[in-house]
């Protein structure tokens, strides 16, 4: 049983540094896999460099160590994730919203994991598609939506899907006015998973024609890709809708939830020994496996460079017609008033870093030197 005293205390990072080698010398990583173990186990390290807060008055003195800001690493989201939220203030609508995911069948999962740039572009373009084609024909409207790619299970297996925020209702194709939804449903989640089924399909086709797929391992039987197509279509894709939020700000705190996530939170893990690592899974759920195994499951979820996991259609893409949905349901945008991540860190935390704790006083900063300058390429 894990001891309770130790749950918060473990750090991904450490399974990183003690395992890594390991995990290298049964499996070949790619420049991006070791960039991204690498920034996660310098993390907050003195590898890094940074600040020496010091207290003129009473002598008190604290290192504190930079972020690699890596996307990927569980340390780095929160006041990331902060930031986020408060610029999506002045473009959130303040009417209901729905919450959507839409889930790519477990036949599609090894070719994400041999092209995730192709397969999740896809993803993204059908979704969007989808909820335009039924804003359309069913609001004659265009709706405001933000999606979010997932790649995970709480096991950390792959399982690549999309949360949507849908605003419920949207702007005429006129302009001239506000078209709500139902607050039961948007729209009918079957129909839903019909039409996407049906995008992803083309844009599957149109990947094969063009040669995306012709090093896939899968599909060196010239008749592989015909038989999976066929399988696909039989499926029912996953789709789900929860109840509409009322208020815009409720969506904002429920989405930056999904936005900065990670596949493993620190928060997360129960227990760390030489062989076994114990996390949490769903609810009271456990599961444990080799830290090896843990590191080959969390590179899974590694995106490429420069894919975008957070995407905006409709009137959260287009800030001009966002503007005219805003004047014609009478509310302004909030003015933001500028935020140091000291002030975000104190909103989120109440630790004030600006002052000693064992006095009060201000703290002087001195800066230290990174151990090193970071490498112009992964090791």
């Amino acid at each position: 049983m894990p001891d309770p005293r130790r749950v918060g205390r473990l750090d991904f990072a450490d399974i990183v540094r003690a395992h890594r080698a390991e995990l290298e010398s049964v499996r070949r990583l790619g420049r991006q896999h070791k960039r991204v173990l690498t920034d996660i186990a310098n993390c907050r390290t003195p590898v890094l460099g940074g600040h020496l807060d010091r207290c003129l008055r009473c002598g008190y003195e604290r290192p504190s160590y930079n972020s690699c800001r890596n996307r990927h690493c569980p340390k780095c989201q929160a006041l990331a994730q902060e930031k986020w939220i408060d610029g999506q203030r002045a473009r959130m609508l303040d009417v209901p919203h729905f919450h959507l995911v839409f889930t790519l069948p477990a036949e599609l999962r090894p070719l994400a994991a041999f092209v995730p740039c192709t397969i999740y572009g896809a993803l993204f373009r059908a979704v969007a598609a989808t909820l335009k084609t039924f804003a359309h024909s069913r609001l004659s409207a265009t709706l405001g939506a933000t999606l979010v790619l997932h790649t995970w299970t709480r096991k950390l297996e792959l399982h690549p899907h999309v949360h949507v925020i849908a605003t419920a209702g949207g702007l005429s194709l006129d302009g001239t006015r506000w078209c709500p939804a139902s607050r039961a449903f948007l729209f009918p989640v079957k129909a839903m998973s019909q039409v996407l089924r049906g995008k992803m399909m083309a844009a599957l086709r149109h990947a094969e024609r063009t040669g995306r797929f012709k090093q896939f391992p899968g599909f060196r039987d010239p008749q592989a890709f015909a038989q999976l197509m066929r399988r696909i279509a039989k499926r029912s894709w996953y789709a789900y809708a929860k109840p509409s939020f009322s208020r815009g700000e409720y969506v904002l705190q429920y989405l930056g939830r999904y936005t900065h996530r990670v596949g493993l939170a620190n928060s997360r893990l129960l227990s760390v020994t030489k062989n076994a690592v114990t996390f949490r899974t769903k609810g009271l759920g456990t599961a444990t496996i080799p830290p090896v195994e843990l590191l080959r499951r969390f590179l899974l979820h590694v995106l490429p460079d420069g894919f975008h996991k957070i995407r905006h259609i409709g009137l959260y893409a287009n800030r001009d017609n966002g503007a005219r949905a805003r004047s014609l349901l009478g509310t302004l945008a909030p003015r933001r008033a500028p935020c140091s991540w000291q002030q975000r860190l104190l909103a989120l935390t109440g630790r004030d870093v600006t002052a000693c704790p064992c006095c009060n006083a201000p703290l002087a900063s001195i800066t230290l030197p990174a151990i090193r300058a970071p490498p112009t390429s992964a090791p």
